[in-house]
């Protein structure tokens, strides 16, 4: 029996993003801590040195509201901090500041879609807190014999997004994720880089019976760093434990970890509840009020968010839904084909190519679209040498690629602007003669009926010319001299 009718899977996210500022939560050192020298962005504050006091970063917690607005969240009129107690090498004070009973906000929602279906996950709360060092293990983790710690992250302001256990399958997981990213990113809030660990993702997974409303035993999976890491750490915990319940078994409440390489979750420790981290109300630091006034202000400056963006791509642009949540999903890439239509490109052309093309040179080497020379500029032109006829579909894209393999793409454009298209019947009837003499099999086929021996013959004369005949005057000097 498959595990979908003998289980219903159940999935809570949390999501801890970074908060884009430049200076950390509670002192003034620099968040820039990914290539800074080790230890090197510290102070008595983020050290937790006896004496030191810390300061509310005002701009971290304007932030966190504005994140919290966009998920349709409460935000609540007061606000305090706790202290959340537990001891572990890459937190320097033996405890963190964060938040527990008076969250800045909640009850909020993200809807999506996984497969043509509408889904809302509900969103418990979005809070505030410091962000750990960093620990650099001696080889693999599993194996190291010794650590070294980096305390450069201590201190950067971090969100945390409570998920409610709304998800049922590592599909709708991974979509969550990728939404809430793409909110994160065009508010400003957080870049989004999963792999440096500015966006992070934990997963609490249970299954329980179809009909049943009770949870099951929740097992809290850690150290995913990418989409497909989310995607098939679930999707690996749901089989292990619908095989320990299906064997009769018993599941016990622990945190794993995943290990990518391997395609494994590895048991850690035994899950804490709330009351193992003794919270209590942080005594160095003032309890917060949050007026109207304030939450309004926040609103009015939140910028378009990408449902309402992919809303007016299918009804102002005409693009199919799937084709405007692909755009949408990533700000980067909206701004890139808002300005390539801005210059003057056909939206769905333009939108062809980013999707096409461009999507699979750079899935292909694991870039971002901000990560490469070409611009919207580029897209654009070339766009413009197919419109026009100079060039035809099949050298456009050694074209494209060409550019998007060079450090400066504008070679090749001028390249592809000097090559023009043959599109005279007197060159063309050529390479029609010497494609008919050279194939006589496929003419013999074609004049028998069969119609995909003309798309070979059609093949053949772009190979001949090296991709610079017009396909269209091809095809019919073709026909004609065929019949």
């Amino acid at each position: 029996m498959a595990i979908a009718t003998r289980y219903e899977v159940v999935v809570g996210l949390e999501v801890h993003a970074q908060v884009l500022t430049q200076s950390k939560m509670f002192c003034r050192c620099s968040t820039d801590y990914l290539t800074a020298p080790p230890n090197s962005l510290t102070c008595p504050v983020c050290l937790g040195l006896p004496g030191a006091l810390p300061v509310i970063n005002k701009k971290a917690v304007e932030q966190t509201i504005r994140t919290a607005l966009a998920l349709h969240c409460e935000i609540a009129p007061f606000t305090k901090f706790d202290r959340k107690n537990y001891f572990y090498p890459d937190l320097p004070k033996g405890y963190q500041i964060s938040q527990y009973d008076l969250p800045i906000s909640r009850n909020g929602y993200l809807e999506f879609e996984v497969g043509g279906e509408h889904r809302r996950c509900g969103i418990t709360r979005v809070h505030l807190e410091e962000d750990t060092g960093k620990l650099l293990h001696a080889g693999a983790i599993e194996e190291s014999q010794s650590s070294l710690v980096d305390l450069n992250r201590a201190g950067v302001p971090l969100m945390e997004i409570v998920g409610e256990p709304d998800l049922r399958s590592a599909d709708e997981a991974r979509e969550y994720v990728m939404r809430l990213r793409a909110i994160l990113q065009y508010i400003g809030i957080n870049n989004g880089d999963m792999e440096s660990g500015q966006l992070r993702c934990d997963a609490n997974v249970s299954l329980r019976p179809p009909g049943s409303k009770e949870l099951g035993t929740k097992v809290e999976i850690k150290n995913m760093n990418s989409f497909r890491a989310i995607h098939r750490a679930i999707q690996y915990e749901v089989v292990r434990q619908s095989e320990i319940l299906s064997n009769g078994g018993n599941l016990i409440q622990e945190t794993r970890g995943w290990n990518d390489a391997k395609g494994e979750t590895i048991s850690q420790r035994s899950k804490e509840s709330a009351h193992d981290y003794r919270y209590f109300p942080e005594p160095d630091l003032p309890p917060l009020t949050v007026t109207a006034a304030s939450v309004a202000h926040l609103r009015e400056s939140l910028p378009e968010l990408p449902a309402a963006r992919r809303d007016r791509y299918i009804k102002d642009l005409g693009l199919t839904a799937y084709d405007a949540s692909l755009i949408t999903s990533a700000k980067a890439f909206a701004d890139f084909y808002d300005e390539t239509r801005r210059l003057g490109a056909d939206p769905k052309k333009a939108a062809n190519w980013i999707l096409g093309d461009f999507s699979r040179l750079l899935n292909a080497d694991h870039k971002e679209i901000q990560d490469t020379s070409i611009q919207p500029k580029h897209l654009q032109q070339l766009i413009a040498l197919i419109d026009s006829g100079v060039i035809s579909g099949r050298m456009a894209k050694q074209t494209f690629e060409a550019m998007y393999r060079a450090s400066d793409p504008e070679p090749a454009l001028t390249a592809a602007k000097g090559s023009s298209q043959i599109s005279g019947d007197a060159e063309l009837a050529g390479i029609v003669d010497q494609v008919m003499a050279e194939n006589e099999k496929s003419v013999a086929d074609f004049k028998a009926g069969r119609e995909q021996a003309l798309k070979f013959l059609i093949g053949q004369g772009m190979k001949l010319s090296k991709g610079r005949a017009n396909p269209q005057r091809l095809e019919a000097l073709l026909r004609e001299k065929v019949s």
